[in-house]
């Protein structure tokens, strides 16, 4: 990211710190420390390939000990090696092709691998039909409906929904497992399974995924905002084991030594915030907390959002979450994702307060979903798609998180721009600042990335908003289109915002241009809502309104 043309550059930096090394390099001291720390692990399961089948053919030889039957099978999913060599595998089971939910058992071998035994909650054989006789829709409703628990949450949608085996309770029922996400009354996050009999459509069981230390944070620009903390002794730490085990540290102002930037190693990862009670920062700067408080609740909610929206389990996909550095260097404008983590600045305190906002945090984490899906290349009009990516999910994280301390809005960085409030970057024109293009034309891929962005910006905002002039949560647009197009009307960012993430997901790869994003992006739309549906027809329209034709 970057400010109006003519002042100091503010880079958000979501490439290299140093040129010719990709992104997951840089910082890969992480990596390395996570890579040192599974290194047994690692060593293990390349070793246990022999190790795997040997319990696998235990499986074959015991139906009866493991309620093994027929349309079953079995898959390794990890192992455990005692000092003395006994084994300890575990393995997953589906029936018919399906997961089978308290189906999971572990086999126990000798050293030798004689069998000793298993460890399962299964009591009967699976012997059932597949074939639901309630629809997807009908469970979806099920899992909705008032109940003891759910009137305590707000904000309750369906999130997911897939046929299970359900025999958490030791005897088998094909059910939907719905997953639906929300907001618990103390303002916890909610994930929720909800288990439908897939044949009465009963409700069977409920299962709340998050229990855990409640706290909340005075933030620098959210206000009060809601934290996942961890009891550690007697304190309590900065740290969300329900999203990765995502954590803030203070960096106390150092910075990244230039090994650390070449070599990806030796990286200072700062002091996890701590403190004895559950309430951390002041929502001023004078509490080192408090821009903490901002960068954990901005991961919190890019994280929510991409779940709950996207279905998407983390950034990386997986589950597993990055972490935050905050306090990094004197007067540093500047943050940057490095395929790991985010680091923040403080800013310099005059122009610019420290660059943790809410849209910043999800425009820089919306890097690694970049890249762990299209791998945009960070160069030409594949860069500026890269670049306006970041800002459609940082404003979609914006909008998502309805924080009336910080609405929802077009504008990208407004809140750490302490002079105007207007920020360095706007999705309505993006030629106010300066340098960015409004309208493709054969030269925006020479532009810096940052300012070739504005094509793709400006076709979201066209499709979220339409063209014309109009106020929203207090703050004036007026989009106009490029070289006469038609007018356009839009969609609500909602709707575009699905578009463009099956887009990024499904159809656009590492060199797609805006021509090519203009075919994704139509795909897409009419994947999600049919051919000639408005959708589809306002995806159309709005890159013609950035002339994309």
């Amino acid at each position: 990211m970057r400010r109006t043309a003519g002042t100091t550059a503010v880079a958000l930096v979501a490439a290299t710190l140093v040129a010719g090394t990709s992104v997951g390099a840089v910082g890969g001291s992480t990596a390395a420390a996570a890579g040192a720390g599974r290194a047994a692990f690692t060593r293990q399961a390349a070793s246990h390939g022999d190790l795997a089948r040997k319990a696998l053919k235990a499986v074959a030889a015991h139906p009866r000990a493991v309620r093994s039957g027929a349309r079953q099978a079995f898959s390794v999913t990890g192992a455990l090696v005692d000092p003395d060599g006994t084994s300890h595998v575990r393995l997953a089971r589906t029936y018919a092709g399906l997961p089978v939910l308290g189906g999971d058992l572990v086999v126990h071998q000798s050293p030798q691998g004689a069998w000793e035994g298993r460890s399962q909650g299964l009591r009967a054989g699976l012997a059932l039909p597949v074939t639901p006789t309630v629809t997807k829709a009908r469970a979806g409703r099920a899992a909705l409906a008032p109940s003891a628990l759910t009137r305590s949450i707000t904000g309750d949608k369906v999130s997911s929904s897939r046929l299970v085996v359900d025999a958490v309770d030791g005897t088998p029922d094909l059910a939907y497992e719905v997953v639906t996400g929300g907001t618990q009354k103390d303002g916890t996050p909610s994930r929720l399974s909800t288990f439908v009999d897939a044949a009465t459509g009963k409700v069977l069981r409920r299962e709340q995924h998050i229990e855990t230390v409640d706290g909340s944070g005075q933030s620098l620009y959210g206000g009060t905002v809601p934290l996942q903390v961890a009891a550690n002794g007697a304190t309590y730490e900065l740290r969300d084991a329900t999203r990765g085990g995502t954590y803030t540290t203070d960096m106390n102002n150092q910075e990244d030594s230039l090994p650390c930037q070449i070599l990806g190693s030796g990286c200072a990862t700062g002091t996890v915030f701590s403190r004895p009670d559950t309430t951390f920062g002041t929502g001023v700067t004078s509490s080192r907390e408090s821009a903490a408080v901002d960068a954990q609740y901005g991961t919190n909610m890019t994280w929510d959002y991409y779940n709950v929206v996207h279905g998407r389990n983390g950034i990386f996909g997986t589950g597993q979450g990055s972490f935050n550095r905050v306090h990094y260097g004197n007067g540093y404008v500047n943050a940057f994702w490095d395929g790991t983590k985010m680091t923040y600045g403080d800013g310099d305190g005059t122009s610019y307060g420290p660059l943790t906002s809410l849209d910043v945090a999800g425009h820089e984490m919306s890097h690694g979903v970049t890249e762990h899906s299209a791998n945009l290349a960070y160069t030409g009009e594949s860069g500026g798609l890269n670049e306006s990516t970041s800002d459609i999910f940082g404003t979609a994280v914006e909008f998502y998180a309805n924080n009336p301390s910080d609405p929802g809005d077009y504008l990208i960085g407004e809140q750490f721009d302490l002079l105007h409030h207007q920020g360095i970057r706007r999705m309505d024109k993006p030629s106010a600042d300066g340098g960015s293009a409004d309208c493709w034309d054969p030269t925006v891929g020479q532009l810096d990335v940052h300012y070739s962005s504005g094509v793709g910006n400006h076709f979201f905002y066209l499709l979220s908003e339409g063209s014309g002039a109009k106020t929203l949560n207090g703050v004036p647009y007026d989009s106009a289109t490029c070289n006469g197009a038609p007018a356009v009307v839009g969609i609500g960012h909602a709707d575009a915002e699905k578009i463009w993430y099956r887009a990024l997901t499904v159809y656009m790869t590492s060199s797609t241009d805006y021509h090519g994003a203009r075919t994704a992006s139509l795909s897409a739309a009419q994947d999600l809502y049919g051919a000639g549906s408005p959708q589809y027809n306002a995806v159309n329209a709005a890159w013609a309104g950035v002339n994309v034709v």
